[in-house]
């Protein structure tokens, strides 16, 4: 496990107050979606699970990460900004006519960017693509993909989760934000698709189920994640959405808070329970 558990957590408090930020001064976003997988997009990005150069955002060697669930863009945002891709307070531009920044991720607007996401279900497909192509490349990168729990309904995830099997894509791991919440309503009303990890595991993947908010249990599943070899990796992640802010969400009502930001007389509130 990596030695810098302390700097992590600090790194993942930032990223919040930032997710909290922009998406406060946007009017707009996805901040509850975003915090729920702060702790895996912290560990990827400082961990050092991550390979990447941000003065060489294409660089062939660099390891990819795909956020599937695109409305959570602003925890992707933050990480990039608190790892120099570009300046941090760019962060406040987010959603603003001409920003790169744009609601959903869009690789052709921002450099590091690896897949423009938003139409939820694709993501999972697209790693297979990558994790193919690093082994028809000869290349040894790893391909992470972060889905949301509500996403998992779309068919495609399945037919990629299928073609990973087949083809033993041990370069690529899929972490599942199992934050129990969609855009409607709970996850299991919508369409009830536990148990999430024995679905992988039909399909032929390895799987582990653990406490997404606990750097700790991100960090250990992160490294048998990449230990796993002749199979795909699944890490069923169990969050909670809008973590960091769970007593100001729960005092305001709604502990889904889904697609809209934190009003600005509640921001320094929610600030400060982050801290």
């Amino acid at each position: 496990m990596p030695d810098n558990l302390d700097d992590l957590l600090t790194r993942a408090k930032a990223i919040r107050k930032d997710i909290l930020r922009m998406t406060t001064e946007a009017g707009s976003g996805h901040p509850s979606s975003s915090l729920s997988a702060t702790e895996f997009v912290t560990a990827l990005y400082f961990g050092g699970f991550l390979r990447y150069d941000v003065k060489n955002p294409h660089w062939a060697d660099r390891d990819r990460f795909i956020l599937s669930k695109g409305h959570a863009a602003p925890v992707l945002y933050a990480a990039m900004a608190e790892a120099g891709y570009f300046p941090k307070d760019q962060i406040m531009t987010l959603r603003k006519l001409g920003s790169p920044l744009e609601g959903h991720p869009n690789m052709v607007r921002l450099a590091g960017i690896e897949a423009s996401t938003g139409s939820l279900g694709q993501g999972l497909s697209i790693g297979v693509g990558h994790a193919l192509a690093a082994r028809v490349d000869k290349k040894d990168f790893h391909t992470y993909v972060l889905t949301g729990d509500g996403e998992l309904g779309e068919g495609q995830i399945w037919e990629a989760a299928a073609s990973a099997a087949k083809y033993k894509l041990d370069n690529l791991t899929v972490i599942v934000d199992r934050n129990h919440f969609q855009q409607t309503g709970s996850a299991e009303d919508v369409l009830d698709m536990d148990p999430i990890d024995g679905k992988f595991a039909a399909f032929g993947w390895a799987t582990q189920a653990i406490n997404g908010n606990d750097m700790g249990e991100v960090l250990k599943a992160l490294e048998r994640a990449r230990a796993t070899k002749g199979q795909p990796s699944c890490i069923l992640s169990l969050t909670h959405k809008g973590q960091g802010i769970l007593n100001l969400l729960n005092k305001l009502g709604d502990l889904n808070f889904h697609g809209k930001p934190l009003p600005a007389k509640y921001l320094d509130e929610a600030l400060a329970e982050v801290s």
